[in-house]
């Protein structure tokens, strides 16, 4: 479990998060969403230590970040595992080389033990006969199932994906929508996933938190999405013609 407290950012006279507190539950697919500007990435950032907080606290598993040696943060940052939005993959490196990377650098495996976790995740993602081809050789979609090998190599406790979705097809992304959310589930990890994509949090979303210049202006489940009373958040999910068309039903 993740936990924000009252965490505030900003940028000279710009206030990116103000007074944000949320709970990302364990075992959950919990999403951050927002306009472009609404500091949703910003709380990303910060929760993964890119960026001081002005104040507040973040807690991972009732550890306070912000509050703890160095050493101590090392060892949170070993159980956090990362989906970039364009997937960040080396392109000079194989698929088992891109996998294998951070074991290489953050732990003591030997080769062997190396290599059997990566034939294990690559598998994971229904990925087993690509461990030689290069990021240029995959499509789209591919290159995402190994972004998300690569994230949970580790084991990882705490899951972030960056816009998992973005520039995927409608029946890809449901497939990556669907790893992400069986992965969650099976290995028990403290998803957080920063989208724009509507069916995505009305597929998979378990916790949703809505944010409105840096300021959190709904909280719920998909169950609850389409039914929102707060303004901004039915401006947001109503922008788009589907959804429009889904309230007129």
């Amino acid at each position: 479990m993740i936990i924000i407290e009252n965490i505030n950012k900003s940028f000279g006279n710009k206030i990116v998060l103000n007074n944000l507190s949320s709970r990302f539950e364990k075992g959950k697919i919990n999403f951050i969403i927002g306009k472009s500007g609404s500091g949703k990435t910003m709380a990303v950032k910060c929760m993964l230590g890119l960026h001081m907080l002005d104040s507040g606290n973040i807690f991972f598993d009732n550890r306070n970040f912000f509050d703890i040696s160095a050493e101590q943060k090392q060892e949170i940052r070993k159980e956090i595992g990362m989906v970039f939005q364009g997937g960040a993959l080396f392109d000079s490196m194989t698929i088992e080389q891109n996998v294998m990377f951070p074991l290489k650098m953050s732990s003591s495996y030997s080769f062997s033990k190396m290599k059997k976790r990566v034939d294990f995740c690559l598998k994971r993602v229904d990925l087993d006969n690509v461990s030689q081809l290069f990021p240029s050789e995959l499509s789209g979609g591919m290159q995402k199932r190994v972004a998300i090998a690569r994230a949970i190599v580790l084991k990882p406790k705490y899951l972030f994906c960056d816009e998992p979705n973005s520039g995927l097809d409608p029946t890809t992304a449901s497939v990556i929508d669907n790893l992400l959310k069986e992965i969650t589930y099976e290995y028990n990890i403290t998803t957080v996933i920063n989208t724009h994509d509507m069916n995505s949090v009305m597929e998979i979303g378990d916790n949703i938190i809505f944010i409105s210049e840096g300021v959190k202006k709904w909280s719920g489940n998909s169950s609850m999405f389409l039914n929102s009373k707060s303004k901004e958040l039915n401006d947001f999910i109503f922008s788009s013609n589907v959804f429009r068309k889904l309230r007129d039903i």
